[in-house]
C-alpha cells in the first residue's frame, strides 16, 4: 500500500509542475501581446497628435498642410510600455512613427500615417 501512495504522490507533483509551467507560459504570451497592444495604442495617440498638428494653421503653431516640422511632445515620447520616436523626416503627406517596447528593445512597432490620417502598422521582433 505504501508504494502506491508514493507513486500517486509523485504523479501529483509532476501534474502540478506541468500545470505551473503551462500557466507561466500562458502568462508570458499574454504579457507580450498586451505590451504590443499598448504600444500600438500609444502610437495611435501620437499619430492623432501629428494629424492635429498637420491640420492646424501655421499661425497657430501647426504645419498646415504638412507633417513637416512635427515634434513628438514630451508626454508622448515615453510611457510604461515603450518609447516613441519619428522615423526619418516627416513629409507633407506622410509621417512614420516607431514604438519600441519597454519589455524588449528588439520589439518595434512602426506606424505610418498618411495625408488623411489613416494609419497602418507593421511589427518587427514580436
Amino acid at each position: 500500500m505504501g508504494s502506491q501512495q508514493l507513486l500517486i504522490g509523485v504523479l501529483c507533483i509532476v501534474v502540478v509542475a506541468i500545470a505551473i509551467f503551462v500557466g507561466m507560459e500562458m502568462f508570458g504570451a499574454h504579457s507580450t501581446e498586451s505590451n504590443k497592444d499598448a504600444v500600438t495604442t500609444s502610437l495611435r495617440g501620437v499619430a492623432a497628435d501629428a494629424l492635429q498638428y498637420k491640420m492646424r494653421p501655421k499661425i497657430y503653431g501647426g504645419g498646415n498642410p504638412s507633417y513637416a516640422g512635427y515634434v513628438i511632445p514630451g508626454k508622448f515620447q515615453k510611457d510604461d510600455n515603450g518609447t516613441y520616436a519619428i522615423n526619418g523626416s516627416p513629409s507633407t503627406s506622410q509621417i512614420v512613427l516607431d514604438g519600441t517596447s519597454a519589455l524588449n528593445t528588439a520589439w518595434v512597432a512602426t506606424m505610418t500615417a498618411d495625408d488623411s490620417g489613416s494609419t497602418s502598422v507593421t511589427y518587427a521582433g514580436w
